[in-house]
């Protein structure tokens, strides 16, 4: 058999170059016979060709487009949902610091207050620099961006804004005028801002070095590192619960930067005598039927000690789910926990309160929470019965046991 080498033209291409150019003679023919056919195709291959710049915009990793959409704005103001957990804290702290490291102002506000020590800890180890917040006049720019939340609440106005960017793992229909993503599959709104910054390419600072030591366009600093970890641990339950492998691999994404004695400070705050003395009241006056636990604690002044009371109380053997709940100034807070296959704590307290007027439930698989604001010192129903808190309690049973 003949071989060729190159720079030889073979019979065989001279023959496909042949062939090759009698089908574009013919093509150029056709389109200049037919301009009809010639305008359709060029439509057709113009919309091909914007169709397939969407769809390659559309695939571009969430970080890179949440960047390009912070990095259209002069300032931004990033709004965390009420009375901030770690989770909430950590993660506006990391969306304030990608929009800083674009030029973007960016300042960071909550609603409500900052009780439980272990969200006070997490403020103050980190020396978070975050607003409080009462009115919507006291939003701190035009463009707002929710994280850890879908909707905004918790301050007067709250329904007038119009948020430009979510970032969020709870379930709920809220969405951002340019960017949503909300993912109710990872255990913790921390993990999706660390993938933002993985998708960047970004470096977790060292906690003995400064930023503009580490060589890299972007860099996830060293206090921003160690608060998405630990808002991370704490919505997991230490990455034993409710979590998805992305939350394993973003927190070993963060390891580097993050400071183990802050760590350790935040993790191991002092404990107070009255959460104590709640959490005694809680297991003391416990209902249990078979694997279910309610107890109704009665007025409290921490609302914050009512979910560290759940947390107690879900541990005690033979117990998979429970609920607290407790009454402070006009308002019965509920916090619930489960180890149970069978109840899924969120979608079992908005079950239980689902015709009640005023109220706000919900939550994940292993934890949820609410509030009802009580009228003429009751709970109503959307028909304005009252529901005094022995009916409330036989409610979250029957709702726990899959009865409504």
């Amino acid at each position: 058999m003949p071989s060729y080498t190159m720079g030889m033209a073979s019979p065989l291409s001279e023959l496909d170059a042949s062939v090759g150019s009698e089908l574009l003679d013919r093509a150029q023919s056709l389109l200049l016979e037919y301009p009809a056919v010639a305008a359709t195709i060029l439509v057709g291959l113009f919309a091909a060709a914007v169709g397939l710049y969407a769809l390659r915009r559309f695939q571009r990793p969430a970080g890179t487009r949440f960047r390009d959409r912070l990095a259209e704005l002069d300032e931004v103001a990033v709004l965390l949902h009420p009375n901030p957990d770690p989770d909430a804290m950590a993660t506006g702290i990391g969306v304030a610091s990608l929009a800083e490291q674009v030029d973007t102002d960016a300042r960071v506000q909550y609603a409500g207050q900052i009780r439980h020590q272990e969200n006070r800890a997490f403020q103050t180890v980190l020396d978070l620099d975050i607003e409080g917040i009462d009115h919507v006049s006291d939003v701190a720019a035009e463009h707002v961006v929710l994280v850890d939340h879908n909707r905004p609440r918790g301050f007067a106005g709250a329904d007038s804004v119009l948020p430009f960017a979510v970032v969020d793992h709870h379930p709920g229909d809220g969405t951002g005028e340019a960017f949503t993503d909300v993912r109710t599959d990872y255990g913790a709104a921390s993990s999706i801002v660390a993938e933002y910054f993985s998708d960047l390419g970004a470096k977790p600072v060292p906690p003995a070095k400064h930023e503009s030591e580490v060589d890299a366009d972007y860099t996830v600093p060293s206090k921003v590192a160690t608060g998405l970890l630990y808002g991370i641990l704490t919505d997991t339950q230490r990455l034993t619960s409710g979590c998805s492998a992305a939350d394993f691999a973003a927190a070993g994404f963060l390891y580097p930067g993050v400071d183990e004695e802050q760590l350790d400070r935040i993790a191991n705050p002092e404990v107070s005598t009255e959460v104590l003395e709640l959490k005694a009241r809680a297991i003391a006056g416990r209902d249990v039927r078979g694997p279910f636990a309610v107890s109704d604690v009665g007025r409290i002044s921490n609302a914050d000690a009512v979910p560290q009371a759940a947390d107690e109380l879900v541990q005690l053997e033979g117990v998979t789910a429970v609920v607290v709940l407790g009454e402070r100034d006009g308002t019965v807070h509920l916090s619930g926990r489960s180890r149970d296959d069978r109840v899924h704590m969120g979608r079992t307290l908005e079950a239980a309160v689902s015709d009640v007027r005023d109220v706000s439930a919900g939550g994940h698989a292993r934890m949820g929470g609410g509030q009802l604001s009580l009228r003429d010192g009751a709970i109503r129903t959307d028909g304005g019965d009252a529901v005094d808190r022995e009916a409330l309690v036989e409610r979250l049973f029957e709702s726990m046991s899959g009865d409504v």
